[in-house]
């Protein structure tokens, strides 16, 4: 592109949602952009560490190791999480990030937005800048010809079979379970009109939307906005931040591909006896095994068998490849890794959109999915054996892998970015009462 373009990127929540951001943001860097990631303090070295620059967004939140046990187990609860994150943390911050975020735009030529960020949405329509929204999974869309399957209602997929127009009744009574009052009061304080609710349809831009997924994942359905371009996942390489530890490097060395464990950034703080069932399956089932157990509170009692290495973090792109069958939560940046690395799953999802996830990794034919209750003995020992025996899944997963390895998400999403830039430069004559709070 002919100049470079100052362009805010605005995220909130676990790596999950950090992660497709750096990668945009690295993507944009090498063609000459000047990127700013716009997020919670908690990423701060994350993201100057990889050589962007950070600017500082409220709500704050201590690191998990640091916050109290109650306050994760809250937001991870799979029926109640959700309400409780958006209008106790998010929604009781409203007003803090939109004062942060058009600090941070203030000289911006445009503003990419993640769906976790409600106050953004306004900033971008209080200043009239350019715009554009994204979500990272289809959940998100909340579309009645591919409902997603809430975390509290996993037979909710079977319902899919009654039609969209059954599906448009039943998301009608789930948007309103989502109190918006605050966002509405804000929306009007500030002058702005009704575009649907805040947390649904009025979180899309209305000129361009980014689903940062692979069309493999989820195809493109008659009620998504009407401006949505599935562009492909947008891979961050964890490597440049953190090597694969000696210790691990040995043990796939030394012997067959094991199974990995693991539970992301968000999950693993509620792991509770996730990897005690797992080394006992992995031992029962005779198969070597690496478990990501993110703190050693994880570690399981008793002593682990030589077949099974306990360790904290792992770069995914470099583990999971040498990996025989992949068990994860099912959050989008795991599913997506899981996926790219073309090895079989079983997804156990605990909230948010992980069981929708975990539903679309099921079409594709690569996964399984067991619901956390269901996570023990028996049962789990025999999915697993079902993933290691049946050669259609390894088959149908290298398959997909390829094809994820071939899409270019990262670089086609900077590709609709730039070309957005050029259609539609920001207007600098607004005065400065476009950045305030009312009227």
């Amino acid at each position: 592109m002919g100049n470079a373009k100052l362009i805010v990127l605005n995220t909130f929540g676990s790596y999950g949602d950090i992660h497709p951001f750096m990668a945009l943001a690295m993507e944009l860097q090498s063609r000459g952009h000047h990127p700013v990631l716009a997020t919670s303090g908690l990423y701060q070295e994350k993201i100057e560490t990889a050589g962007l620059e950070f600017f500082p967004i409220r709500p704050e939140l201590p690191p998990p190791q640091e916050q109290d046990q109650s306050l994760i187990e809250k937001i991870m609860h799979p029926r109640t999480g959700p309400r409780f994150l958006i209008e106790d943390v998010i929604f009781a911050a409203l007003k803090d990030s939109y004062e942060d975020l058009f600090r941070a735009v203030e000289d911006a030529d445009l503003l990419i937005t993640h769906p976790a960020t409600p106050a953004a949405p306004f900033v971008g329509r209080k200043t009239e800048m350019p715009w554009i929204s994204t979500v990272l999974a289809p959940m998100s869309f909340l579309s009645a010809y591919d409902p997603p399957v809430p975390p509290y209602w996993p037979w909710f997929n079977h319902l899919r079979v009654l039609g969209p127009g059954v599906m448009k009744v039943a998301h009608a009574f789930i948007k309103q379970t989502f109190k918006a009052e605050q966002l509405v009061n804000f929306q009007r304080e500030l002058g702005l009109e009704d575009w649907g609710h805040p947390m649904f349809d009025g979180q899309h831009s209305r000129e361009l939307v980014l689903a940062l997924f692979s069309p493999l994942f989820a195809s493109s359905q008659p009620d998504w906005p009407r401006h949505t371009r599935i562009t492909g996942f947008p891979f961050y390489d964890g490597h440049r931040e953190l090597e694969m530890p000696k210790e691990l490097e040995r043990f796939l060395d030394e012997g067959k591909a094991p199974i990995v464990f693991t539970l992301g950034s968000s999950a693993v703080w509620v792991a509770q006896d996730f990897f005690h069932e797992s080394a006992t399956a992995a031992r029962r089932l005779d198969q070597r095994a690496v478990l990501l157990i993110g703190d050693q509170r994880n570690l399981p009692t008793g002593s682990l068998s030589e077949n099974i290495l306990a360790v904290d973090y792992a770069p995914y792109q470099s583990l999971l490849p040498r990996a025989s069958v992949m068990v994860h939560h099912g959050g989008i940046g795991t599913t997506a890794q899981g996926l790219r690395a073309g090895v079989p799953t079983l997804i156990v999802p605990f909230a948010f959109d992980q069981p929708d996830n975990a539903a679309h990794a099921s079409r594709l034919g690569t996964s399984l999915t067991l619901y956390r209750k269901d996570y023990r003995g028996d049962r789990l020992v025999k999915e697993l054996d079902v993933l290691l025996s049946k050669p259609q899944y390894a088959s149908k997963a290298k398959a997909v892998g390829e094809r994820l390895r071939e899409e270019r998400g990262t670089e086609k999403a900077c590709d609709l970015i730039e070309d957005f830039l050029r259609k539609h430069p920001r207007k600098r004559a607004l005065s400065e009462n476009a950045y305030a709070l009312s009227h």
